[in-house]
Parts: structure tokens; sequence; C-alpha cells
């Protein structure tokens, strides 16, 4: 692409992500405002209904709790022990040390006749026959009373819990501690508009509203249903709109009211709604230069992509070339292989010439022995080089046998062992135990194996050490060797299986090894790598499937 197309491509992307980004950005920060507030409203519901069902549950807690308290008082002492003063005394002591709920503490007879009492009042002797709760009493076994003023003149209520013994009845009576009840009730988190108490069926107070209403005043009410749970309203009171929760508690008539003000709990919203609005102005700058950016990126990104698919391409014709000398190679290397023959029995018929005495007399004899043995020995060279270039371009379909790759290790490592012996060099197998066979082609494995060796062995020349290890990992199965030589500069490690690349002296290596054990071991679905480190020896590390392979016919590209 020319400059030009690549400008107007920049263009066109820019405009296309602006009109894509900026739009959509105000319709959805409206529409996550909108079901934000819903859902903030909803949640302000649950949490108000979870704040009213936890407070009823602690409210009925408290009061079951002095019932069972009283009757506990009452089951463990007969009518002759409790009212005798001091032992009555002392209960409320025993009681007012654990817990200080109650004013005082009455024993009422069968016939409202009060019998005994502990408490700041006088009312010793007084008799509740006719009062509402004494008859309630005696009628359900235990009675929590409405607020009320009574004898002592001030607003209370009372639990009273009935005993019987010996055929008559007999009543335990406590009055409730009115500022502890009352600080049970309004302990709950309303804000600075919000109100709690309790209220009972003819919506008189029993506890004081916080914000002036006194108990037994009453007090208005929504609409509420005949229901057990709790419900939750929007209330307009005195010109405040309010989020109310009511709930009946279990243990008496009495309802609990909740109220909140729902403009103090959505202040964090309406300040959100704020910042949202800021935050769109200055999300569209945002996203107009990341706009600009990202498409300035996608267009340097684009141009790099046209360099490399043009590299890749050089890399292709590359490939295509080093197929091509592959199949040049193979051609060579038959074409020489038939002359060398040649040359080799020529040598031979020369040599068996002189070792039956046929140029015996001839001066230069020895010269021509040797000269033969020069012939023969370069020869064998050269068939070495031409059987690995036919190894490097020969597409050997690979075998499907059980493989124990251990056992493949313990036979290369023996063919070498005089090698080894002669040089010095010490090769230790650590072998995994357990390692499972794999379906390969033996042969193929067997000279790859002898091919790193024979390139271990030659990196370490005399007195040094291999290293095989053998190890599994998930369904691969390793074969690491190491070489104590001196290592592999850091600049050829890429290039180690290219073929013909080789660090040996001249005459010493054709460079076709590692290139015949990465092709070998890519055509039985394999792989290896090279860990090096200059003067701390080389890790040829290759790994093959434990998984049958099943090879894939390929050609040369033409």
């Amino acid at each position: 692409m020319s400059i030009n197309s690549y400008s107007a491509l920049k263009r066109k992307l820019l405009f296309t992500t602006l009109g894509l980004s900026i739009i959509p950005l105000f319709v959805l920060g409206y529409i996550i405002h909108s079901e934000f507030s819903q859902s903030y409203e909803e949640k302000l519901a649950g949490n108000l209904s979870l704040v009213v069902g936890n407070k009823r549950d602690s409210i009925d807690m408290f009061l079951n709790e002095r019932v069972m308290q009283l009757q506990m008082l009452a089951d463990m002492h007969t009518f002759s022990e409790i009212t005798d003063p001091s032992k009555l005394n002392s209960l409320f002591e025993i009681v007012q040390r654990t817990s200080h709920y109650y004013i005082d503490l009455g024993v009422i007879g069968q016939n409202g006749e009060h019998e005994a009492y502990c408490g700041p009042f006088a009312l010793q002797g007084v008799n509740y026959k006719n009062a509402p709760w004494f008859n309630q009493v005696m009628r359900k076994g235990f009675y929590i009373s409405d607020v009320f003023m009574g004898f002592r003149n001030f607003p209370h209520f009372i639990i009273a819990v009935k005993r019987r013994e010996a055929g008559k009845a007999w009543i335990l009576r406590a009055t409730i501690d009115p500022d502890i009840f009352t600080s049970l009730v309004r302990n709950v988190r309303t804000g600075k508009l919000g109100d709690a108490y309790l209220v009972n069926s003819e919506c008189a107070l029993q506890t004081p509203s916080r914000f002036g209403d006194k108990v037994l005043s009453k007090t208005r009410l929504p609409d509420f249903g005949d229901g057990s749970g709790v419900e939750i309203f929007h209330w307009g009171r005195e010109g405040t709109e309010f989020m109310a929760g009511m709930t009946p508690l279990s243990m008496t008539g009495w309802r609990l009211v909740i109220l909140e003000d729902p403009i103090e709990e959505l202040t964090p919203l309406l300040r959100t709604r704020s910042l949202i609005y800021a935050l769109l102005a200055a999300c569209a700058l945002m996203i107009f230069a990341g706009a600009y950016f990202t498409t300035a990126s996608v267009i340097s990104r684009l141009q790099a992509a046209d360099r490399e698919q043009a590299a890749m391409d050089a890399a292709m014709m590359q490939s295509s070339k080093m197929a091509s000398l592959g199949k040049m190679a193979a051609g060579v290397a038959h074409e020489i292989n038939n002359p060398l023959s040649i040359i080799r029995e020529s040598a031979g018929w020369i040599r068996d010439m002189i070792n039956d005495g046929e140029m015996d007399g001839i001066a230069a004899a020895d010269d021509l022995q040797e000269a033969v043995g020069d012939i023969e020995r370069h020869v064998e060279r050269a068939r070495t080089v031409t059987h690995r270039m036919l190894g490097f371009a020969r597409r050997m379909e690979p075998r499907q046998e059980n493989v124990d790759l251990n056992l493949l290790a313990r036979q290369t490592v023996a063919f070498l062992e005089n090698e080894t012996l002669h040089r010095n060099i010490h090769v230790e197998c650590e072998l995994e135990q357990n390692l499972p066979f794999i379906s390969t082609d033996a042969n193929q494995i067997q000279q790859v194996i002898l091919n790193l060796l024979e390139n271990a062995i030659d990196a370490i020349g005399e007195n040094g050490c291999i290293t095989i290890v053998t190890r599994m990992n998930g369904s691969q199965v390793f074969m690491d060797i190491h070489d104590s030589g001196e290592g592999i500069a850091s600049e050829h490690l890429s290039k180690v299986f290219d073929p013909f690349f080789t660090t040996k002296s001249t005459g010493r290596g054709t460079g076709l090894g590692l290139s015949i054990v990465y092709s070998t071991l890519k055509k039985l679905g394999g792989d290896i790598n090279v860990e090096s480190e200059y003067g701390d020896g080389t890790t040829f590390s290759f790994r093959l499937p434990a998984e049958p392979f099943v090879h894939k016919e390929e050609s040369w590209p033409e």
C-alpha cells in the first residue's frame, strides 16, 4: 500500500471509531444511571427489610428470655419460699447482677393480693384482682402487658408468669426498666431523620419517638396488611417522604416501626450522578485521544505486518530453495557414489597387486602403498559425506513399534563404549524406572541418540562426562543429553540445526548431523531444543509423544 492509502485508511478508522464510541457511551451512561437508581432503591428496601427483621428478632428474643427467666425462678421455688422477704430480696439481687432489666419483683397470690414485693415502690398488699393483666396471666400462664401507668404512676409494662402449686396458683411479676427497653428498640442506625419505635394495636406508642412523641400518645401509621412478615412502604410524614418498615412481634400485639429518609440514603447516588455527567465529558475527550492513538497504532502495526509478510515470503522462498537443495544433494550424492565405488575398487586392485608381490623391485612400491591408503581413506570420507547428504534429503517413512527409550539409550552407550573409554569420558545414565513404552521407529530414534552422543564426545574431546536423563512429563517422554564440553557460543545457538552449519574445524564435520536429527524428530512427531552456556557445557533435550504418532504424507515444495 502507498502512503496515501495508509493515510486514507487512518482517517476512516478514526471517524468510525469515534462514531461507534461516543454515542453509545452517552446511551450507556443513561441506562446505567436508570438501572443503578432502581437497583439502589431496591437495595435500600432490602436493607431496611433486613434491619426490621433483625430488630424484631432481637426484641422477641429479649422478651422471651425475660419470660423464661421468670418462669425458671417460679419453678425453682415454692410459694412459701419466694414470699419470704429476705429470699425474694436475695433472688432480685442475683437477677440484677446478671441483668439490669428489672425495676422490681413481686409475688401475687391467687386472690390478687401482693403477698411479697421487692422494689422502690410501696406496693405491698396492693390487690390486682380486677387488673386486666391479672386475668390474662391467670388464663394464659404468662403475659406481657401493654405500657400503662398503673399504681406506679409512670409508663411501664410488666411480664408475669403463673405457677401452680398444690392445687393453687400464684404469679411472679416483674416490671421492665423502660429506659433499657427503649434503648434496645432505638439503637438502630437510621440516619439523621430516621426513627424506630413500637406501637400497640390501638396505635399508641409503647416506646417514645425520636422526635418528641411521648409514650402512650397516639400516632399515625400507613395502611398495612395482616401478614406476619416485614412490610415496606413509602410514607409521607410531616412533609418528608420516608421509607417505612413494619412488622408484628410474636410475643405481644405490638408492631415495630422503623423509618428511614430515602433522600439521605440516596445522597451517594445523587453525588454519583453528578460525577457521571462529568466523567462522560472526560471520557468523550479520552475516547477521542484514544481513538487517534489507537488508529495510529493499528496503521503502524499494519505497516509492520506488511513488512513481516514480505519477510515471510522471502523465508518461504528460502525454504523452497532448501527443498531444492535437498533434491540436489540426493542427486549429487548418487552421482558421486558411482565414481567413488570405481576408485575404491581400483585402489583395492592396486593394493592386491602390491600384496601379491607383482611390484617387487619397484622403488616406489612403498610410496604407492601409502598413496593407496590415502585414496581409500579419502574415498571413505567422501562416502560418509554422501551418506549424510542422502540422509538429509531422503524422506523415509517412520515405522510404528513399541520402543523402550531406556533400552535404546543403554544399547547406544554400549555401542560407543570403546570410544568413551579411549577418551576417558564417563557416561552417566539417570533413567526413569517407570518410563512407558512409546510407539515410534526404533532405528531412527537410535540414530538420533547416536548422533547426539557423537556430537557430545566430539565436544568434550577427552576427560569429561556425559549425562543421559530420561523423564516423563504429561503425555511427553523426554531425553536430555548433557556434555561437559566448552559449550556453544550464544550467536551460534540459533544455527545449530541448519544444514551444513558446523563449528568443527575443516575436515571434521559436514554440518548435516543435527539437521538430520531435527528433521527425523519432526517426522516422528517430536521436537528438540538446545541449551548451552559457553564454557559450561551443552544440553540437547528432545521429546516424543507417548501416544502413537500418525505421520501425514508431505511433499517437497516445488
